[in-house]
């Protein structure tokens, strides 16, 4: 073999998909250019979108999505880590037609079966005495409730989160939210407080035992016994703590278990407790934001908190709960719960019987496809191969994650750790697609590598992700 037909059979490869017997349904909707024009017309422009190209999908299929011209792709992002179970999973499809057929919306003003079971069966995923559901529609909505419940409850007004953390997108849960691609210049609202980003990677400290992952970082650690880096952001925590918020004390704190949109972040072992135990000395609750380390995806357990070893006092959850259905959750113990009847609250679509038709088929299928125990067995395949990058490429900064809650940094280099320029983020992204995988991206400079695939996902999509992800990295 010459040295061209060498490089070629390299480089140009391109590596296989997974086979898949479905077929889409032929598409008839309208034309490429017409989406894009009434795109450009008819749609507030913030609503941007991936790719030099914008991606057109007309159809899913478990783990598979399907463009307007039949062509067939990997999703490994799961519309932003909410496909749980896998597109159109044909037992949710017939357990909506049902429902449709028999009762389409009331409202909580009524009794109706199905927000009832529903409710039950959620509360019993949930350790303690988290047994009070309050339905709604969206993350955002729930992390807004939870606010108002734990200040109404606790009778105090400060909150603080961590920065480089996601909170969602109304105007209360923007405050909560520190990335500043979501800032607008308006004041924002009062009460809200950030600190250090507990980032083992990226962080004034960190060691390569500090994670609760298959992977570690690169960073030297001297620790022996208790995560010395976790301490010193404890520390820093805590001097926040002394400087911005009243002696009264907070009124919540809140965390993503691992951070989504921040780029997979995960924090030193004994950060969570830390704080959890600091907040809860002063009188303040612990709210965990579940919306996408919930229902499983982490893998070892059903929700990202059990992983740091704490309950908290309210758990919003959200994405992976309905499989794309808009649905949201806030679990909390009857007694806080309580604080939200100082005054007459309701919500017009949560509890809605198809919503709560879908959530408790999703419960079913996660526990029936054994979908936690397929996200702990690929994801931990998927992030001990991606680590083998880091030693291929120089670009690859770190590989972190749990489950198939996964994140890669990219990098110009691995010392200086200087986000990959933009121009060459996109080319290995665009490359991706065009090979036939979705991935996202987050990050404040959107050069980490976002991998929340459906949870039913096969080890031959995740050497087929590997092969491609390779391939790509070889281009930039």
């Amino acid at each position: 073999m010459n040295q061209f037909a060498r490089y070629l059979r390299h480089y140009c490869t391109k590596p296989e998909l997974p086979k898949c017997d479905f077929i889409p349904k032929k598409y008839k909707g309208l034309s490429y250019n017409e989406m894009k024009e009434i795109r450009n017309v008819n749609v507030n422009p913030v609503l941007i979108t991936y790719y030099s190209e914008p991606l057109a999908l007309h159809q899913g299929y478990k783990q598979w999505l399907f463009d307007i011209y039949g062509k067939r792709y990997l999703d490994m992002f799961a519309g932003v880590c909410t496909v749980a179970v896998g597109h159109c999973h044909p037992k949710i499809n017939e357990a909506v037609k049902e429902q449709m057929d028999t009762l389409g919306h009331i409202t909580t003003l009524y009794f109706n079966t199905k927000l009832q079971e529903y409710a039950k069966k959620l509360a019993g995923k949930l350790p303690g005495n988290l047994e009070s559901i309050y339905f709604v529609n969206s993350g955002s909505e729930a992390n807004d409730l939870a606010l108002l419940i734990a200040r109404a409850y606790t009778g105090k007004f400060d909150v603080m989160s961590l920065k480089n953390c996601y909170h969602g997108m109304t105007y209360q849960t923007m405050g909560l939210t520190s990335n500043n691609t979501y800032k607008y210049p308006v004041a924002g609202p009062a009460g809200m407080f950030t600190t250090l980003n507990p980032d083992v990677y990226r962080g004034l400290w960190g060691g390569q035992n500090c994670r609760d992952s298959p992977v570690q970082t690169d960073r030297s650690c001297n620790c022996s016994g208790e995560c010395q880096a976790g301490l010193k952001y404890l520390e820093q925590f805590e001097h926040e703590l002394k400087h911005d918020i009243p002696k009264t004390g907070l009124a919540a704190f809140w965390a993503e278990s691992i951070q989504g949109l921040g780029g997979a972040v995960q924090y030193p072992k004994n950060f969570i407790k830390g704080v959890y135990e600091m907040v809860k000395s002063k009188g303040g609750l612990y709210v965990a934001d579940e919306v996408q380390t919930g229902f499983g995806r982490t893998g070892e357990h059903f929700w990202g908190f059990e992983g740091h070893g704490i309950v908290p006092d309210i758990v919003t959850m959200a994405k992976g709960i309905g499989n794309g259905y808009p649905l949201a959750a806030v679990a909390t113990t009857p007694e806080i719960a309580g604080a939200l009847t100082k005054a007459a609250h309701f919500n017009t679509f949560g509890g809605n019987p198809i919503g709560c038709t879908v959530g408790k088929t999703v419960l079913e299928i996660i526990e029936e496809e054994k979908l936690q125990e397929n996200s702990k067995n690929i994801g931990t395949y998927l992030l001990l191969e991606l680590e083998k990058l880091k030693s291929k490429f120089s670009i690859v900064g770190d590989v972190r994650g749990k489950g198939l809650m996964i994140g890669v940094e990219l990098v110009e280099d691995k010392d200086s750790k200087v986000p990959l320029d933009g121009a060459r983020m996109m080319k290995f992204w665009e490359k991706c697609l065009d090979l036939g995988l979705i991935i996202g991206r987050g990050g404040l400079h959107g050069n980490v590598i976002r991998i929340k695939p459906p949870m039913c996902i096969t080890k031959e999509d995740s050497d087929f992700t590997l092969k491609v992800m390779e391939l790509s990295l070889k281009d930039v």
